[in-house]
This record gives structure tokens, C-alpha cells and sequence, in this order.
């Protein structure tokens, strides 16, 4: 019984065989941030009622952004509904009067009758005020979720990428996701707090003037529903808060045994049967826990309700020793046992209410502490603008070191990129190429050292038009589920492009056969979720990327600098050459082209190549000048050449035999 009392704390279960072997140890969010933003949980109605309007102010503020007069006639309907319940009330007493008085009882009712016509108006129109009430909240409640939604999209969008890296940001952005739902269900919430608030302060002044000792009674029969409903609310949300990522894993494996690009390794491998079987047990798990919920939310409700009954029969006993000692008549203890029974369920109401917004205002509280974070670690706004002349790129010390790692993912590098130059980045992988992608286009801002755009530094730039004046192409770019046009015009996605805008870019990255065996040309769809749409193998995609890299491209204003990081991952041998050719016409005089990658057949004509390893510069040159140092780059050129060494006729390369060592050699 003790346990019902406590506070509520996280429960830590155990760790099914299933999340230890997929996962390597259990998937649970420490709840102890929560005690760090000093966001504890409130465990006393009185508490609750106290933080209510710190509680919704949030969402009353989107509220108001979206539709004043809804919000404005939600509220005088709520206050006319408590206005009628009080009228409403008098007429009983009234009705309780005349009935209960001296005289004929033909009289007696000709008397109440004036006061039942009163109940019955005022009946009326709090119907009226309800519906309409309701009619406005009901428009109220898809805007706030809309408004939330985009709050909650554009802080992620325009954050620091260091931060969507990081993994304690990454958790704030999964409990924030709850947010935008918990704040539409928050106005029906607040609307029917407030009706509850203006009912209960209706009857409790009409208990008052019946008599004082009965309000007090009141407030004693809800109390326990309050702590009850709101202890239940809490240790809801510390379930879902801690088992968030467990739910997710959960998704993940169905969604794994499900898509497309698993579906071969799901039945050749047997890895459905091995999969679904880890799903059974995480879910065994998840069901334990929800078991463990609802046994404790039956035993507080059971002490919630057994408090509210004892309450309620002193309550009664307080109203006969009135009546037994000539305190209270017999039309005021009618209209008393009337008002008890309506304002004992208003204050019940009010209670499941505000413990509703209470639970809902945890899950918004979690949004609103996402968009205080995002808006830290957001990309600034403004700063100098950027010359329109820029003669090179500059890169000096450059030093940048994930938070999770030791060693530093770049270590003092500096490099210089001309205008009108190709220049070649290469290195193993790990070596820190894609780190010094990412700063060298302003997604990452160097922890030492500077980049300059010219003579501006980067970190006072607007970052914006630096961005503008970047192209990029990865190995893993986005494949959009847009068509094919919107897929190339994307690269620029405000500008507006017909077919014909687009054709020179399809021609350039060698794409037109591609689109020509789609059943709509730029129109298909691309994405296999939907019906009727296509999809294209790897290779396809990287030609499609390649045009939308050139639509980019030529769209954008001078000076500017074209990142390809590993484009050609999924293209044969030729379209892997014809690729690089292609990248490589890029380059002209106000435009830098920058080639990442470890596959050296793309880089021998690069004006300038640097080679990196773990993090460090290691060398820079042209590629003869590097072949004749023998260094790092030579060894790793020849030794991809000779994979592409003709093996002797006849030979049969076998793992140690003779023909392997032969081509080894």
C-alpha cells in the first residue's frame, strides 16, 4: 500500500536475449534528463492546478495564432455555460421551495411552475453554448496540430548538422515528436477544463450560500479521484518516455521484414523467421510492461475510488446532523443533495481534465523544450554577406572532432581551392574525407583553424549564401519520392523548370535512356510505395543525381564550389569514366570542383590531389609529381591498378594458389 504513496519512478525491466543479441543491450531512454531540465513530475492535484496555466499557455498562444475568433467565442461559450449552470441551480432551489412549502399542493406546483420554465430555458441554452463551443473547438484543434507540426519540422531543419549527429539531440527529437498531437488533444482538454473550472465555481457558491460547511465536503469527495487519475497519467508517461526506443526497434524490424531492399536476404538468408522471432520476444516485453501498467493504474483507482466513497458518506452524515439539528431544512437539503451530487461530478470532471492536461501538457512540454534547443543550436541567421567575387577557397589548420570520438576526425588540414580548378581528395575510408566534405561547404564549422570564402571567414558569412553557392553530390544521395523532374529540379527546388529547362541537365549526366524507359518520362513517379510508380536500379539513380548536381549547377550564381563525394559507387567501369568526365567539364573559371573518393581511375587529371589519413594531410600534388614521390598515394594507385591487370590466359585465381600470386605480384 506504501508503493501507491511514492513517487513515481522509472521501473527498470529486464533485458530480453532478443534486444541484448540485435541491439547489444536494452533500448530504454534514461529518464533522468527530465530531473536535469528540472521538468519533475508533478504528483499533487494542487500542484497540477498550479502549473495549469504554465501548463497551456503554449498551447493557447498557437491557438490564438491560428483562429482568434474561435478561440474567443470558445470562450465566451464556456463562460455562458457555467453562467447557466448557477441559474440553473437557483431555479431548482426555487422549484424545491414551492413544492415543499404550505398550502395546496395544486398550488405548490402553479408556484414552481414559473421556475421549471426557468430550468427548462436555461437547459436549452447551455445546449446551445455546448454545441457551439464544441463546433469551434473542433476548428481550433487541426490548426494547433498543424502550427505545432511545422514548429516542430522547421527547428529540425534548420538546426546545426552537428546536432542532428549527435545522439542526445537526436533523443530530444524523438520524445518531441509527441508534441504536436498532445497539443491538438489539449484544446478539447482545455475547453472542457475550463467548463469543468466555471461549473464547479457555479455550484460551489450556491453550496456556500446553502451552507458553508458543504463546500469543504466537496472538495474532500474528488481529491483522491485527482491524485488517483493523476498518478495513473504519470506513470504512463514515464513508460512511454523510457520504452520509446524500444517501440521504435519494434517498427524497425517490421519494417525491415516488409521493404523491398531486405527482401531478398529475408528469404534466401532465412533471416524473416530469425527476425520475426526477436520481434515475438520485444513484444513479449512491451506486453509485460503494459501488464505492469494496468495492474498498477486498477490498484490506484481502487484506493482513488474507496477514499471518494468514505468521503462521500461523511459527506451525507454532515448533511442529516444538519437537518437533525434544525441547521438545514428539508427544500434546502433537496436542493443541497442536488447541488452535491452535480458539483461532485463538475470537480470529477475538472479532475480528469486537468489531469488530461496535465499528461498532455508533459508531451508538449517535451516540444517546447525541442524548439528552446533548436533554436540554440540552429544555424544563424545573417551575417556578412558574401563577396560576389570569389577567388579561392581556403581551408587553414582545420581541426574538427566528433563529440562521441577521441581522435580528432581532421587535424590541422589546409588546403587551397582555386576557382576554375579540380581538385581530388582521397584517402582511405576514415580517413576524414566526408568530415572535410562537410566543413569546406559549411554544414560543419571547424573547431580550430579557419575557411574562408576570399577574404571573409566562414564562420561570420551568412551561412545561407554560402549554401547557395555549393552543389553537392554523395554516394547516398536522397532519393526523392517526387518524379523524376522534381527529383533533377530539386537541386534548385524554388526555381521553377519545365521539361525543356530540364533537358540539357538530362543530357548531361547520360540520363535520357534512363527516362526513356520510364512509362511517363520526368512524370513517373518515383517511389514503389505508391501504386503505379517506378522505380530505378543504383546506377540509374546516380545518373539522376549526377543531372540534378548539373541542374545545381548551372542555375547558381558565380563563384561557386561543386562538391562530389564517391558519385560512382554503382556504375560500371565506362559509366564510371564517363562520369568523372563529366564531373571534371563542370569546372570553369568562377566554379571550384572538389572529388572525394577512394577509387583513383577518377582522379589522375585533377589539377591539385590531396591525400589523407586518419584526419591528417598527408600529401598534395599533381598525379605525377605524387607517383614520382612514391609516397602513400603511389601505393595506393598501383595497388588498384593491378586489380585491373590482365591475368595470363588460362589463369584461375584461387585464394593462395599460384595464379593469385601471380596477379598479387
Amino acid at each position: 500500500m506504501r508503493k501507491l504513496f511514492r513517487r513515481v519512478r522509472v521501473v527498470e525491466p529486464a533485458v530480453s536475449e532478443a534486444e541484448q543479441e540485435l541491439f547489444g543491450g536494452p533500448l530504454r531512454y534514461d529518464m533522468g534528463f527530465s530531473e536535469h531540465e528540472s521538468a519533475r513530475l508533478e504528483l499533487t492535484m494542487l500542484s497540477a492546478i498550479r502549473a495549469m496555466p504554465r501548463l497551456v499557455a503554449s498551447t493557447l498562444r498557437r491557438a490564438w495564432t491560428a483562429d482568434r475568433p474561435a478561440l474567443l467565442v470558445v470562450g465566451v461559450s464556456e463562460v455562458g455555460q457555467g453562467i447557466a449552470a448557477a441559474v440553473g441551480l437557483l431555479a431548482v432551489n426555487s422549484v424545491m421551495h414551492a413544492l415543499l412549502g404550505g398550502g395546496d399542493p395544486a398550488d405548490r406546483l402553479r408556484a414552481a411552475v414559473p421556475a421549471l420554465v426557468v430550468a427548462a430555458v436555461v437547459a436549452v441554452a447551455n445546449a446551445a453554448l455546448a454545441g457551439l463551443s464544441t463546433s469551434r473547438a473542433g476548428r481550433l484543434e487541426p490548426l494547433v496540430e498543424r502550427i505545432a507540426t511545422t514548429e516542430y519540422l522547421a527547428a529540425a531543419t534548420t538546426v546545426e548538422l552537428e546536432a542532428i549527429e549527435d545522439p542526445e539531440f537526436r533523443r530530444l527529437i524523438d520524445v518531441a515528436q509527441y508534441g504536436a498531437a498532445s497539443a491538438r488533444r489539449m484544446i478539447g482538454a482545455c475547453v472542457a477544463a475550463l467548463n469543468g473550472t466555471i461549473s464547479l465555481v457555479a455550484t460551489a457558491s450556491i453550496l456556500t450560500v446553502l451552507h458553508p460547511a458543504l463546500l469543504p465536503m466537496l472538495l474532500l469527495i474528488a481529491a483522491p479521484r485527482g491524485w488517483g487519475a493523476m498518478r495513473v497519467a504519470q506513470q504512463r508517461y514515464v513508460s512511454v518516455m523510457t520504452w520509446v526506443e524500444h517501440i521504435r526497434a519494434g517498427r524497425l524490424i517490421g519494417s525491415l521484414l516488409t521493404e523491398r531492399s531486405a527482401a531478398q536476404e529475408v528469404r534466401i538468408h532465412g533471416v524473416g523467421a530469425f527476425l520475426l522471432d526477436k520481434y515475438r520476444v520485444m513484444a513479449l516485453s512491451a506486453e509485460a510492461e503494459q501488464k505492469r501498467l494496468a495492474n498498477g493504474k486498477a490498484m490506484t483507482e481502487l484506493a482513488a475510488a474507496a477514499l471518494s466513497g468514505l468521503a462521500t458518506t461523511c459527506t451525507y452524515g454532515v448533511m442529516i446532523w444538519l437537518i437533525m439539528t434544525g441547521h438545514m431544512g428539508l427544500a434546502v437539503a433537496g436542493t443541497a443533495v442536488i447541488a452535491v451530487r452535480a458539483g461532485s461530478a463538475s470537480l470529477g470532471a475538472l479532475v480528469m481534465n486537468v489531469n488530461q492536461l496535465h499528461e498532455e501538457s508533459l508531451y508538449v512540454r517535451d516540444h517546447d523544450r525541442f524548439l528552446a534547443g533548436a533554436a540554440r543550436r540552429s544555424i544563424p541567421e545573417g551575417g556578412e554577406d558574401l563577396p560576389e567575387r570569389v577567388g579561392q577557397v581556403v581551408l587553414d589548420k582545420v581541426t574538427y572532432r566528433y563529440p562521441e570520438r577521441e581522435d580528432p576526425a581532421l587535424d590541422g588540414v589546409s588546403m587551397t581551392l582555386p576557382m576554375g580548378s579540380v581538385t581530388a581528395v582521397v584517402g582511405e575510408n576514415g580517413s576524414g574525407k566526408s568530415t572535410l566534405m562537410k566543413v569546406l561547404a559549411g554544414l560543419l564549422l571547424p573547431q580550430s583553424g579557419t575557411v574562408r570564402w576570399g577574404p571573409a571567414e566562414l564562420s561570420a558569412l551568412d551561412r545561407s549564401q554560402v549554401f547557395d553557392r555549393v552543389a553537392l553530390l554523395t554516394q547516398d544521395f536522397q532519393r526523392w519520392p517526387v518524379t523524376a523532374g522534381l527529383n533533377i529540379r530539386i537541386g534548385r527546388p524554388h526555381r521553377h523548370a519545365g521539361h525543356e529547362d530540364l533537358r540539357p541537365s538530362v543530357d548531361y549526366a547520360g540520363a535520357s535512356p534512363v527516362l526513356a524507359k520510364l512509362p511517363r518520362g520526368l512524370d513517373t513517379l518515383l517511389a514503389r510505395v505508391f501504386r503505379g510508380a517506378s522505380e530505378l536500379s543504383g546506377g540509374e539513380w546516380q545518373k539522376l543525381g549526377l543531372a540534378r548536381t548539373h541542374w545545381r549547377t548551372v542555375t547558381g550564381r558565380a563563384d561557386s564550389v561543386l562538391i562530389v563525394d564517391e558519385p560512382t559507387s554503382a556504375l560500371d567501369p565506362e559509366a564510371e569514366i564517363a562520369a568523372f568526365d563529366a564531373v571534371r567539364r563542370l569546372a570553369g573559371p568562377d566554379r571550384a570542383v572538389v572529388l572525394v573518393t577512394h577509387r583513383m581511375s577518377g582522379v589522375r587529371e585533377a589539377d591539385t590531389i590531396y591525400v589523407l589519413d586518419r584526419g591528417r594531410l598527408t600529401e598534395h600534388g599533381s598525379h605525377h609529381e605524387l607517383m614520382a614521390a612514391r609516397g602513400r598515394y603511389a601505393a595506393m594507385f598501383t595497388t588498384q591498378a593491378a586489380q585491373y591487370a590482365r591475368r595470363p590466359r588460362g589463369a584461375v585465381p584461387r585464394p593462395g594458389g599460384p595464379a593469385g600470386r601471380s596477379a598479387d605480384r
